[in-house]
């Protein structure tokens, strides 16, 4: 069986970007933890945030994380999925874990080209680059202990599809 991909990283480090590619390169299943919540809710992450709160949402998060892994090979997850113990260690279990790293002048550099309309709600109601700054404090060690491959995410994405395919399949001697 094809082993499960979870890719994990910060808002604007291309999880989603990165995980419909390489789903389509391995011809592998494909679901974005965020999108999947959106649709089984019927609301936005930011209309679930405003109306029932994040603990509300990140419990959500947690239930659609074990349903997707059901069906899927290669899961995008939000960002802040590694904020849970519980979700650390059923990635780690059930699959390969790929961490998208990149600076938070990067990720609020991509942030701020994404139209408003799909933004995510501020966590702290400062500005992008704060924001990221103070979210990769707090959850870079997150991110780090639940990897079991960290790629830079500044690579382009042929770059960091090379990379996934050469850490997931087995190499062949001639």
């Amino acid at each position: 069986m094809n082993p499960i991909l979870f890719i994990v990283g910060a808002r604007g480090a291309g999880k989603t970007t990165i995980g419909k590619l390489l789903a389509n390169e391995l011809s592998y299943t494909f679901i974005d933890t965020d999108h999947h919540i959106q649709q089984i809710s019927n609301m936005t992450i930011a209309d679930i945030v405003n109306q029932q709160g994040w603990q509300q949402f990140r419990q959500l998060e947690t239930k659609a994380l074990q349903q997707v892994s059901q069906s899927s090979r290669v899961i995008s997850t939000g960002g802040g999925i590694i904020l849970s113990a519980e979700n650390r260690q059923y990635m780690r279990q059930n699959g390969t874990v790929i961490y998208l790293q990149a600076s938070a002048n990067i990720l609020a550099e991509r942030l701020m080209q994404q139209p408003e309309s799909t933004q995510r709600p501020s966590l702290t109601g400062k500005s992008i680059v704060e924001e990221m700054e103070e979210v990769l404090t707090a959850r870079e060690n997150l991110y780090c202990e639940c990897a079991d491959h960290i790629i830079n995410a500044q690579l382009s994405p042929e770059r960091i599809i090379a990379c996934v395919k050469e850490i997931i399949l087995p190499r062949r001697i001639s």
